[in-house]
């Protein structure tokens, strides 16, 4: 039969630095998922303004007679690119929130631990009530 006492325990610091380390492996992965969305979102929205100045353009040139009315499925290609960059940068958007505020709840836990992490060490340096 095994004894009670003779269950080894790990060092709460180990536990600590190994909790620290995978929380830190998540920030860093959170941190280039961030990075990698937002260069999409930007390179989109570059697009996005050449498509919408491209358009603008070739209607203002159609309603100068500067360019045939044949350029009208054009003008609707244009559109629909427009339209798709407009879907896909409000879903990259949506996405760029959702890893700022996984990594602010992520940050709470780092603070939340180090919070417990003080006071646990504060209370074990503590000399117990009436023995002072």
């Amino acid at each position: 039969m095994a004894s009670i006492f003779g269950f080894r325990s790990r060092n709460p610091a180990r536990d600590r630095q190994t909790d620290i380390s995978r929380l830190d492996r998540l920030a860093k992965l959170l941190d280039q998922i961030a990075v990698e969305v937002e260069a999409e979102k930007n390179g989109l929205e570059n697009r996005y303004r050449t498509k919408a100045t491209n358009a603008a353009f070739l209607v203002e040139a159609m309603e100068n007679g500067a360019a045939s009315s044949s350029r009208s499925s054009e003008i609707s290609e244009l559109t629909k690119s427009i339209l798709n960059y407009e879907r896909r940068i409000a879903a990259l958007a949506r996405q760029n929130e959702l890893m700022k505020d996984l990594r602010h709840s992520l940050d709470a836990i780092f603070d939340e631990s180090a919070q417990r992490s003080s006071t646990a060490k504060a209370d074990f340096a503590k000399p117990a009530a009436g023995t002072e």
